[in-house]
């Protein structure tokens, strides 16, 4: 079949991706699968690997690459037309998915297959993990209760959807013009051109203040006007709810009491007392006790610390500028004042050291060094907007290892965030040669006028974040792509490699490949380094409960949903704040209606793995600490032994193989700067 979103090599023809075009191809996909699938079960009497699983994966693989390029650009250049036809198509493929997952005739025969014994680990690995997804997917159900397993598959799906969709919009809908610039005063001049260039672009005169985070931000972290942030503070804290300038208009409520109720109905049937049970069959944590002791020792270890940096905070604010009462939209302001006062150093100053012309080729070096690697522009490939790039990696015997697009400014249409996602994955086989393509996106401050775009080093840190799951996406050696890559790897785990490469923006070494002034092309000075470093962990345990606030809250919803309570969101929430939060936002705060990362991503009940995988980059990146930034022995070791592996084994056996032992606790506090 000539597929019209794939071109010959296997890349998607983004500017030829039209809407009409989507579901023909994607129902036309789905007959194929089950007809393959059909096939297999019919004339095989004796599954194997070659006869069965590889044409099965064959039919799986196409299908991702297929839908990849759709659900992409509906996250990156999102318009009506294509959201209609994005959504008309999810219930079939959900419905697909749970059929495959509870078809009991293709279970019985993966059985067969993995008693095999000339498997090889991945083999091994890959059918283990194969078995647990038709259990998870009900296979084992009764004819009655499959069918509401269905039902709810795809009700879940729709209504992650909706939530996105909501808070997109609800982004997208607020803008404030300025035309009186003295309201724009502490703004530095890098975010005055941004908001004038948005107005500009917008065809209005003055400046345009937007929800998109690169215009937030400094707003928050800089307008000397109290009101003015606390108005974006009220827009962006309100966003897709009930409170707040646009209340009711896309209001996420509903949509998260229903998605609480179907994820905890679905865990039952499983047999599981509630989502978090059923979250954790995939992940590191053994049980939910696990997980709630894990991030309450964390919490009793800094709260302490938390309210200390917050009473310091107070009292600065009270004896420099005569505020009494700290409000949820003055703390950026003033933490950015005390870290100038402490640390004479701000974002912004950084911003010159960090143009988009010398990080970029910097990050490449610095990986380069540690795996031996090569990385390298490709012109002519087609993207879904031009300010897209495409790049290759190749090894030092010039084979080609992965490619991918790189999209990094923020804009209208194109969801919050930054994210690494797939679009191709590893497969090597008699019949198929494909070399894993990955989606990198950011939302930073795009270029004004003729400068190249200037980074935060936050920004410079979420980049390299970013390319730690792509490399672990691209580099990897397994040839199966159910386990190549990042597939396959507990949840709680996938954030090892990411994490792990934000260290590299700290160390001097690194900062000399990766900055260098606009102008004058001069690497970041020994003293402003040392400022940079001195600041590193200033309200360290603010940001450490912080996100331990969002993760027992994202556990706790999940774990302790009653269908005849309801979620108790806010309630919920408001326990979780008195137990670990050092800050009490407003009452209006609407935070958990724009939490997308567990109402419309991979975390729910999962959030937590960040701080979990924390521990393990940290105690991976103290390998380096030991043996040198750019040891060439700790960088091939960690190549082979986790970023090549994927999925293959336990992720626990990969750190262990790495660093010899299991993973403790300290190099994470030590790093934090957390003394509890």
């Amino acid at each position: 079949m000539t597929n019209a979103l794939l071109d010959m090599t296997g890349l998607p023809p983004f500017s030829r991706i039209e809407p009409p075009m989507v579901e023909p191809a994607i129902d036309t996909l789905l007959q194929e699968n089950r007809q393959t699938m059909e096939s297999l079960l019919s004339t095989i009497s004796d599954p194997g690997w070659h006869n069965f699983v590889e044409p099965l994966e064959i039919a799986e693989d196409r299908l991702s690459r297929t839908w990849s390029p759709v659900s992409h650009m509906n996250s990156v250049v999102n318009h009506d037309e294509l959201r209609e036809v994005y959504n008309a198509c999810l219930p079939k493929l959900s419905d697909y998915a749970t059929e495959v997952g509870q078809n009991s005739r293709l279970c019985e025969a993966y059985k067969k297959v993995a008693e095999q014994q000339d498997l090889d680990n991945a083999q091994k690995k890959m059918l283990e993990n194969t078995l647990l997804e038709f259990r998870l997917s009900g296979v084992d159900l009764p004819e009655d209760k499959k069918q509401r397993f269905k039902e709810i598959s795809q009700s879940l799906s729709k209504l992650t959807t909706k939530f996105e969709e909501n808070l997109l919009d609800a982004t997208n809908a607020w803008s404030k013009l300025i035309t009186d610039p003295e309201q724009l005063a502490g703004l530095p001049e890098s975010a005055m051109a941004l908001a004038k260039q948005t107005a500009e672009q917008r065809e209005q005169q003055g400046w345009l203040l937007t929800l998109e985070f690169p215009s937030y931000f400094p707003v928050m972290t800089y307008a000397d006007q109290r009101e003015l942030r606390r108005e974006l503070y009220e827009a962006y804290a309100t966003r897709a709810s009930d409170c707040g300038p646009h209340a009711g208009q896309w209001d996420n409520s509903e949509v998260m009491e229903q998605i609480l109720a179907l994820r905890h109905e679905q865990a039952q049937l499983l047999g599981y007392n509630n989502y978090a049970e059923r979250s954790l069959a995939r992940k590191m944590a053994r049980n939910t006790e696990e997980v709630m002791s894990f991030l309450t020792d964390l919490a009793q270890r800094s709260k302490a610390q938390a309210e200390r940096e917050l009473a310091d905070l107070t009292q600065f604010a009270s004896e420099n500028y005569g505020i009494d009462q700290l409000e949820a939209w003055d703390i950026g302001y003033y933490s950015e004042k005390l870290r100038q006062h402490r640390h004479a150093i701000s974002q912004e100053e950084l911003k010159p050291y960090f143009p988009e012309t010398r990080v970029i080729p910097g990050m490449f070096a610095v990986v380069e060094r540690l795996y031996g690697i090569r990385i390298q522009s490709v012109e002519g490939v087609d993207t879904w907007h031009p300010d897209v790039r495409f790049y290759e990696i190749r090894d030092k015997q010039n084979q080609l290892r992965g490619q991918f697009y790189l999209d990094l400014y923020a804009r209208p249409k194109k969801r919050g965030g930054a994210w690494m996602d797939e679009c191709a994955t590893r497969f090597f086989s008699d019949s198929v040669d494909q070399v894993p393509v990955a989606y990198l996106t950011c939302n930073f401050s795009p270029p004004v006028g003729d400068q190249p775009a200037l980074f935060t080093h936050d920004e410079v840190e979420t980049l390299f974040h970013e390319f730690g799951h792509g490399l672990h996406h691209m580099l990897t050696r397994i040839d199966y792509p159910s386990v190549a890559g990042i597939n396959g790897v507990a949840w709680d785990a996938v954030e090892l490699p990411s994490q792990f490469m934000e260290n590299w923006c700290w160390e001097q070494q690194a900062l000399e490949l990766i900055s260098g002034h606009v102008e004058s092309g001069e690497p970041i000075p020994d003293e402003l380094y040392q400022r940079l470093h001195g600041a590193k962990n200033f309200q360290s345990a603010m940001q450490m409960v912080r996100q331990l606030e969002f993760s027992i809250f994202d556990f706790r919803i999940h774990q302790e949903y009653d269908p005849e309570q309801g979620g108790r969101i806010y309630q919920i929430l408001d326990q979780v704040r008195v137990q670990v939060s050092v800050i009490s936002p407003p009452s209006w705060n609407r935070f958990p209606h724009g939490f997308s990362h567990i109402f419309a991503g991979g975390y729910a009940a999962g959030y937590y793995s960040y701080k979990w995988a924390e521990v393990l980059s940290a105690d991976a990146f103290s390998r380096f600490e030991e043996q040198g930034i750019f040891s060439q022995e700790a960088g091939q070791a960690f190549l082979q032994e986790i970023l090549e592996q994927g999925g293959s084994k336990d992720a626990m056996e990969l750190f262990v193989a790495f660093r010899g032992r299991e993973p403790q606790i300290e190099p994470l506090l030590r790093h934090s700067g957390i003394s509890g």
